[in-house]
């Protein structure tokens, strides 16, 4: 009889209206905060992760690319003259067992010998041609 009186039903209208408004804002808040919340704490966090995982996967290259290698345990000075010929001057030391000690050698020789060049070269076994480390 209400109904067709035109009066209407406050409380029943008011309950629906009220639930819808709550359940949009839960809906708001969840979609609005939570969930981009999370995804960004985890995406943050992932992001993180493959970077110290490149990180470290650079490093492990580079100490593997960057590991000792043989060093020679010989070192000799070649002697070449003016005309780039191999040669030799008496009394000289030619061998030696560190580069420093060689290098520092074949430097007083081109002080005492302007005329001739040194070489400064090393004979690896597993090489078939001297390496020449420096030369003046």
């Amino acid at each position: 009889m209400r109904k067709l009186l035109g009066i209407f039903d406050w409380k029943t209208y008011t309950f629906t209206a009220l639930a819808v408004i709550s359940f949009s804002n839960i809906v708001i808040v969840l979609f609005g905060q939570t969930i981009p919340n999370i995804m960004m704490t985890f995406f943050r966090n992932a992001g993180e992760v493959v970077i110290l995982a490149s990180v470290f996967l650079f490093a492990l290259a580079w100490l593997l690319k960057a590991r000792p290698h043989n060093r020679p345990r010989k070192y000799d000075v070649i002697i070449f003259d003016v005309f780039g010929k191999e040669s030799q001057i008496d009394g000289i030391r030619t061998e030696f067992k560190t580069h420093d000690v060689a290098w520092s050698f074949m430097k007083l020789y081109k002080e005492l010998y302007p005329l001739y060049n040194f070489a400064l070269v090393s004979n690896q076994s597993n090489k078939e041609k001297p390496i020449i480390f420096k030369y003046i």
